[in-house]
This record gives structure tokens, C-alpha cells and sequence, in this order.
């Protein structure tokens, strides 16, 4: 686990209000960030060519946010340089008749990295206590049991050696309306708009409750959760790659040993 100012530390009391969605850290702007920035893309870039070729671990990177909060933009940005044959984007959508014939949890184990890997959910399991609480599609006493069941479940996969990172992509109201104004504003981005996202901008207040109580009780040592303000996209990207790269730096990652005895071929 990866200290940062953005942890959600393990067992702490949080108050999602407190954290900004402005913030930029060390940085003035942009500019300021863009050497950093570029240092941490190059960086993932290397390592997970060896994450790759030793096949050891397998990364799982979870991203949550409100409509609008960044979630395609973060990974179009952050993952644009790495090999596409070592990393997988699942995107979860309404359950099909399939996945809803399982267990709540079926489809994401389904689609969790295998080693070697790096898996990112764009929504996820925690969907579970949040659009589900919130809209109740399930009773209180299902959803509240939910917690420890998450909990239990990426523990599983961390002691089979997948590393979890989550990410809550944390944007204000004010700026989630910009952006869903743009895609009203601009013909190519007409596509991106849902006219169901006005009605869950509606329970806004619901969703910070849900948001939070989920990454309070979900923070782990072994799955930590990261609140990243988001409302400057350049450094929302920043931050997540800097965590991530961080992260692979700590690993013990090695490139294989080569076949005994190499140095005597030749290629004729």
C-alpha cells in the first residue's frame, strides 16, 4: 500500500466532504506537472513490460466516480503507452440475464486479471452498495452486508498475488454539470450523453453518503481506496499514474531467466 495524501487510511474515520476536488498539490498547473507526468507514463511502460514477461502478479485497478467524474478519460490517458497484449479494460454495464443468474460478485471475479496482467474495471463490484443502495434496487439488509463480502472477496485475490488499487475519482457539482453541459454543447460529444444522468445527478447527496460509507468500510491494507480530485484533469491523471507506478516499483519484479546455456546460439 502506497502512502499518499489521497489514502483512505484503513480504520480511519472519513469525511468525503473535507477532501477537495480543486487540489493540485505540489504543482502550479499544467505545465508545472507535464515532466512528472510524462517521467510516470514512461515508468509504467518499463515495468510492466516485466510484470508481463515474469507473469507473478496480476494488478487490478478499480475506478468509481459520479457520471462525468473521468473515468474514460483517466484510462484513455494513463494506459495510452502500455503494451494492449498485458492489460484489459472491463467495463461493467446493467447485468445480463447470465450474470444475473450468478451471484453478485460472479462477473467481476470472471473478469479479474490473470497474472502477468493488469486489469482495470471501469465501475466495478462496488457498484453493489452504491447505485444499488441508492436506487434501491435492493433492500438495506442486503446491501449492508455487502461490505464485509467485498472485503472478503479482494482479499481473496490479494493472497493469490493480485495487486488492488482503487480509485474514486472525486469531481464537485459544479463541475460535473460543465462537463455534462459540454456534452450537450458539442455535436461530437452528443454521444456521451444520457438523459438518465440528470436523474442520478438528482440524488447527488445520496450517492456522496453511499461513496462514502464504501470507502470508509472498503479501504484495506490489502485493497486500498485513493480519493483523487478530479476536477483538473491533468492532474487527476498525474496522480493515479504516480500511485500505480509507485506501486509496481515496490514489487518484486524481475525479468525471467533465459534458457540455459543462450550464449552458444547462433542465429544462421
Amino acid at each position: 500500500m502506497i502512502d499518499s495524501p489521497y489514502l483512505v487510511k484503513p480504520g480511519k474515520k472519513l469525511t468525503l466532504s473535507k477532501h477537495n476536488p480543486n487540489d493540485t498539490g505540489k504543482f502550479k498547473d499544467k505545465d508545472d506537472a507535464k515532466d512528472d507526468a510524462e517521467k510516470n507514463l514512461k515508468r509504467l511502460d518499463e515495468l510492466q513490460e516485466v510484470l508481463y514477461a515474469q507473469s507473478k502478479f496480476a494488478i487490478l485497478i478499480v475506478f468509481q466516480a459520479m457520471d462525468a467524474g473521468g473515468k474514460d478519460g483517466a484510462i484513455e490517458h494513463i494506459f495510452s503507452g502500455l503494451n494492449p497484449q498485458g492489460c484489459s479494460v472491463t467495463s461493467f454495464k446493467v447485468p445480463s440475464h447470465l450474470e444475473l443468474a450468478h451471484d453478485y460478485l460472479w462477473r467481476y471475479h470472471m473478469a479479474a486479471p490473470k497474472k502477468g496482467m493488469i486489469g482495470i474495471f471501469n465501475r466495478s463490484h462496488y457498484e453493489s452498495v452504491l447505485v444499488e443502495r441508492v436506487r434501491e434496487i435492493v433492500p438495506k439488509k442486503v446491501w449492508s452486508k455487502r461490505y464485509d463480502q467485498i472485503n472478503d472477496f479482494e482479499q481473496m485475490l490479494a493472497a493469490e498475488d493480485t495487486i488492488i488499487l482503487k480509485f474514486y475519482l472525486n469531481i464537485s457539482k459544479d463541475e460535473q454539470k460543465e462537463r455534462l453541459q459540454a456534452r450537450l454543447d458539442d455535436p461530437l460529444k452528443n454521444w456521451k450523453f444520457n438523459p438518465g444522468d440528470l436523474e442520478e445527478r438528482k440524488r447527488w447527496d445520496d450517492y456522496m453518503d453511499a461513496f462514502q460509507d464504501a470507502l470508509e468500510k472498503c479501504s484495506t491494507e490489502a485493497a486500498p481506496w485513493y480519493i483523487i480530485p478530479s476536477n483538473k484533469k491533468w492532474f487527476r491523471n498525474w496522480a493515479i499514474s504516480d500511485i500505480i507506478a509507485r506501486t509496481l516499483k515496490e514489487l518484486p519484479l524481475k525479468v525471467p531467466e533465459p534458457v540455459e546455456g543462450i550464449q552458444k546460439y547462433k542465429i544462421e
